[in-house]
């Protein structure tokens, strides 16, 4: 089959792999354009996508958004008999979706409908799940509410962090892809339609999603902290300093939430009925580094409050 990849992140990077060597003929990789990146903001830099497609000699279009007559006019041309959507990053209007003679499909990093929307790994975590996994739809013009084609579940480790678990599922993802394709291949594939009642949504994390909260339980804590490592990273404030936390485990201890009730071995914190460890921080503008390191650093004692 003729196929236009959509995708932008390292996640989409094994799927498109996955398709190179099983032998599909990808006539169009698209991907969203370049971006300034560094301190200076003066480098651009490619999307992953990007970077395996060049040398491959894969034709790449990067527009703002896949929109407009002559972007249409261009994936027209490429009489496409599929299009392939793997973490891109903008919804696609139904005149694209139409192209493809076989239509389009997209990689989802949950098992639909569970959770819907920008960021299923995340609020996978972020919510406890102990399985998630991948489903393979057809796409139509709602937000990941197409028939579903194919799914694979996986658990979810006990102390998995977001990181992590993308790393699993993009390669989980890619297999599945493969595997869906040979499926519409035989002609044994029975798309199946979403229980929409049952419908969850993982909206797009922000800078509010990842400000820890010390109101909340422990382990709820300990999750977000999990569910936002390595990136964007859950923050909270020290003294005006913004501190990202990572490596969080349940401790014992009560205390007023967000103050600081042991710095040896370990650093504690209060957090709601209980108390959470935190093994490695990163205070802006300097490295990750372990807990212990920080503090001892740092003039942070005993009794005082994390914000």
């Amino acid at each position: 089959m003729r196929i236009v990849f959509f995708g932008t992140p390292d996640f989409a990077v094994p799927s498109l792999q996955a398709l190179v060597e099983h032998g599909d003929d990808i006539v169009a990789v698209v991907t969203q354009p370049d971006r300034p990146q560094g301190r200076s903001r003066s480098t651009l830099v490619s999307p992953p996508v990007k970077a395996l497609a060049v040398p491959r000699e894969i034709p790449v279009f990067q527009p703002e958004r896949p929109t407009g007559d002559v972007f249409l006019a261009s994936i027209r041309r490429l009489a496409p008999d599929l299009g392939v959507v793997v973490a891109y990053g903008h919804i696609l209007k139904p005149a694209l979706l139409k192209i493809p003679r076989r239509g389009m499909i997209n990689v989802h990093a949950s098992i639909l409908p569970d959770l819907r929307g920008a960021a299923p790994i995340q609020w996978a975590i972020v919510n406890g799940f102990v399985r998630t996994g991948i489903t393979i739809m057809e796409m139509e013009a709602g937000l990941d509410t197409g028939p579903i084609l194919h799914q694979v579940e996986t658990p979810i480790g006990p102390g998995e962090t977001g990181g992590a678990l993308t790393e699993r599922l993009a390669v989980l993802g890619a297999k599945a892809l493969v595997d869906t394709l040979d499926f519409m291949r035989r002609g044994t594939l029975r798309p199946t339609p979403q229980e929409h009642t049952r419908a969850n949504y993982a909206p797009k994390i922000d800078r509010t999603t990842t400000r820890i909260d010390w109101e909340l339980e422990p382990d709820t804590i300990v999750r977000r902290i999990r569910a936002f490592d390595p990136a964007p990273g859950a923050w909270t404030v020290l003294d005006s300093l913004e501190i990202k936390l990572f490596s969080a485990r349940l401790a014992d201890g009560r205390g007023r939430p967000g103050e600081v009730l042991g710095i040896e071995p370990t650093l504690v914190v209060a957090a709601g009925r209980g108390a959470v460890e935190i093994g490695e921080v990163k205070p802006t503008g300097k490295k990750r580094m372990s807990a212990e390191d920080w503090v001892r650093g740092r003039t942070v004692s005993s009794g005082r409050r994390f914000t």
